[in-house]
């Protein structure tokens, strides 16, 4: 077996043909579709970036316990698993957070790795001086400053690098993809990765795909939307949204580029192809840009997935069991005819395209924020009844935020735990949350600036505009999320700060008082 993995970032499922998109053209996702089987139903687990990737690596959730963080020593990351059965993997990414301190652990697990450089804070090209009052100049206001050590000061250098289509980070990416088709095609049991960053902000495009979406703008270049609620005029809006297109586009040429190579060497017969992302994102849908500072709606967390397997080949079908990156591990295991890991939530692909149900509904969320779950109807978000007063606890060997160690303030604070099940004997820093933590503001509760529980019915109301009173289904899906909850083996402080009673806790006490 042979297998390929394109994961793309922020790639939004309602944008793609295969989905009903109708706004940007994606011929060659809807090839991948003709040739594949689609996945109808199938969302995140954690998030945002890093989170996602650990979910994808370990197939398990991770949210509850940990926010943004390495893969810790007890994880089971499906690259060395595949390793210790023989099988060889190789990751080619521009996804540079693997190499911050909140990601440091994760490229290390394949055989081999290749990194491009210079995607968005990519600390990449070195320029002591640089001409800032021309640039300033070249850029808008909000995606401007020339502050050190700032996603955006670091992106505007890089960028002067970046003039030809070839210098792109995602178009090397695949150029080195096919580097490694053409050197290893012929031989048996490897796992090649192809990840690229885009189309993630700042949604940045070589000029013949930002053509056929001109808005007549003639102000700095914008192609950077904040992470918040819409504040900009109309002509900027579509500005953002017509580069967000643009990046789209392009990922559909180069993964037209890889059908190509499958085609033209008939990879089909013998070499399984996964396509997803980690999440989506939204471009002004619940008058907000981005993620990580509202409510998890559709947009974000339902999300696109293509999957070919040579030995069964489903073409143009579509798959509408519910299914979710924790799945990608057991599937990759799968393939190669390795066994999970015991601590393994996700169950394979593979069962789910032979009529299995794997499971009853979705968990998924941001550590700190709403636990949210579907379950193929409904979607149910309950939040903590104050974000900013919550009982809270981070559990890691490994303590490192995105861009920092923790701070010695937290570490200070921090107890010794037992740890879970799932860390196999391996004790944990407890480590309290706090307003002071660097991560608070970023990624954790703080970041947060819309809240409130709500449930949706996305038969009558698929945009999620409605939430909706529904006191029964309400008490059903809290229950269902409990119970997925201690599945995960979730902290007892984790149900506490939604209000929920845990379920070997709940039967106690009905056991005791009578139901």
């Amino acid at each position: 077996m042979k297998a390929v993995f394109v994961l793309f970032d922020s790639l939004n499922r309602h944008m793609l043909g295969a989905y009903g998109g109708t706004r940007v053209p994606t011929p060659n996702f809807d090839r991948l579709a003709a040739r594949s089987l689609t996945y109808d139903t199938h969302y995140v687990g954690s998030l945002p970036c890093m989170p996602a990737r650990r979910d994808m690596l370990t197939g398990r959730l991770t949210f509850l316990h940990r926010s943004w963080g390495p893969l810790e020593p007890f994880d089971n990351a499906f690259p060395e698993l595949l390793h210790k059965a023989g099988v060889y993997s190789h990751l080619i990414t521009d996804h540079f957070h693997y190499w911050e301190d909140g990601g440091a652990t994760y490229h290390n697990r394949y055989d081999t790795y290749e990194f491009v450089r210079g995607q968005e804070g990519d600390p990449w090209k070195a320029m002591v001086q640089p001409h800032w009052e021309r640039l300033r100049e070249m850029y808008h206001a909000r995606q401007f400053t020339s502050e050190r050590r700032e996603y955006f000061s670091q992106n505007i250098i890089n960028r002067e690098f970046i003039k030809e289509e070839k210098d792109f980070p995602s178009v090397q990416c695949f150029a080195q993809g096919f580097e490694f088709l053409d050197r290893n095609r012929d031989a048996d049991n490897w796992l090649l990765q192809i990840e690229t960053f885009d189309p993630h902000e700042p949604f940045t495009a070589p000029e013949r795909f930002k053509k056929p979406f001109d808005t007549g703008w003639t102000g700095p270049i914008r192609d950077w939307p904040r992470y918040g609620r819409v504040d900009e005029l109309p002509e900027e809006c579509e500005e953002l949204r017509a580069n967000y297109y643009a990046i789209v586009s392009m990922c559909d040429f180069l993964l037209g580029e890889l059908l190509d190579y499958f085609d033209k060497h008939d990879l089909w017969k013998d070499t399984a192809l996964v396509v997803t992302t980690d999440h989506g994102f939204l471009l002004g849908e619940h008058d907000f840009w981005a993620k990580n500072r509202m409510n998890l709606y559709e947009e974000i967390a339902h999300i696109p997935l293509f999957l070919h397997d040579p030995r069964t080949p489903r073409h143009g079908e579509r798959c509408a069991a519910l299914t979710q990156s924790v799945d990608l591990a057991p599937t990759f295991l799968d393939l190669f005819g390795v066994a999970s890991a015991p601590e393994m939530e996700g169950r394979s692909l593979l069962a789910a395209a032979r009529g299995e149900t794997l499971r009853e509904a979705a968990l998924f969320g941001y550590f700190g924020g709403a636990v949210n779950i579907a379950d193929g109807r409904y979607t149910y978000h309950r939040f903590p009844a104050d974000l900013n007063n919550q009982d809270i606890y981070q559990y890691t060997l490994m303590p490192t935020h995105i861009f920092s160690p923790f701070s010695t303030e937290e570490l200070s604070q921090a107890s010794l735990s037992d740890g879970f099940p799932f860390t196999k004997g391996a004790k944990l820093l407890k480590v309290p949350v706090t307003d002071r933590s660097p991560m608070y503001n970023v990624y954790g509760p703080g970041a947060l600036i819309e809240d409130g529980t709500r449930l949706y019915d996305l038969v009558s109301d698929p945009g999620q505009e409605r939430p909706l009173e529904a006191p029964d289904t309400e008490a059903r899906l809290a229950s269902l999320m409990s119970r997925l909850m201690a599945d995960n083996e979730a902290p007892p402080e984790a149900f506490a700060r939604l209000g929920l009673t845990a379920p070997a806790l709940q039967e106690t006490e009905e056991a005791t008082t009578g139901p």
